[in-house]
């Protein structure tokens, strides 16, 4: 049995490479996400935020967590075979 170290080790870096930036966009959605409970809290008191910032905020998100759902399934149909 021989063993290909040169596709293991690219197949281990890209696998790595992925895992971080799905993660990292889930970071900016819950950053998003935060961002708009800010924008909300801001409005009720004594400053104004910016028009709108609240739902560009909630938009943010929505994208966010749309791209790992979307990597998650593509993952998914690569395990299954399709």
């Amino acid at each position: 049995m021989h063993i290909k170290w040169n596709a293991l080790a690219q197949t281990a870096g890209f696998s790595f490479g992925i895992t971080v930036a799905v993660v990292a966009v889930f970071a900016l959605g819950i950053l998003a996400l935060s961002r708009r409970e800010s924008a909300l809290t801001a409005r009720q008191g004594e400053a104004a935020p910016a028009a709108g910032s609240g739902r560009l905020a909630l938009a943010g998100a929505y994208a966010c967590f749309g791209v790992c759902a979307a990597a998650v399934v593509y993952g998914l149909v690569l395990i299954a075979g399709q």
